[in-house]
């Protein structure tokens, strides 16, 4: 597996296991047990700059364009279903963080954040089992490798040297505090 794709779906992975703190803290709002606002705005902030900004980022400014050089549609085919999806998860974590700015509204935030858990988890399925293998057989090696080297500039350019490791330990710290 190339390493630009391995990447990828390392941060898959994290994403998923956001996704179960996600799934805790919105089982905890629904049988009125206290959520630590807090947390909340931790895990919001998680959501844009690791899995959007970082994550989305990568891959909506340097593979999908690759993708799209190489051949593969970007309307009517797969990136423009990920593109979508992208924009609609970026509503719905907006959508959580009104919930919970100013007045609280628990209820709008676990309607958000169920449904940002059900598209996020479905999206990266199809990445993984379509998009991905399909970038492998378009792309060669070279292609992938320079990938992988876009991908780590991204990475200290959006976020910076140091941030992704501290967002893994910010993940770690919820997952403690709300275990699956």
């Amino acid at each position: 597996m190339a390493k630009a794709i391995e990447d990828l779906q390392n941060e898959h992975q994290a994403i998923l296991s956001s996704l179960q703190i996600l799934d805790t803290l919105t089982k905890r709002l629904s049988r009125g047990l206290d959520v630590e606002r807090r947390d909340i705005h931790d895990f919001t902030a998680f959501l844009k700059e690791f899995a959007d900004k970082c994550h989305h980022g990568k891959e909506e400014s340097i593979l999908f364009p690759a993708l799209v050089k190489a051949g593969i549609a970007e309307k009517g085919g797969p990136i423009g279903v990920m593109l979508t999806e992208h924009s609609k998860g970026r509503e719905l974590i907006k959508e959580m963080e009104a919930a919970v700015s100013g007045r609280e509204d628990q209820e709008r935030f676990t309607r958000a954040a169920r449904e940002y858990s059900s598209l996020l988890q479905a999206h990266i399925e199809k990445e993984n089992t379509v998009l991905f293998p399909s970038a492998e057989r378009v792309l060669t090696a070279d292609q992938l490798d320079q990938i992988h080297s876009a991908f780590q500039q991204h990475e200290q350019k959006v976020i910076g040297a140091g941030r992704h490791e501290e967002l893994h330990a910010m993940l770690k710290k919820l997952r403690q505090e709300y275990p699956a």
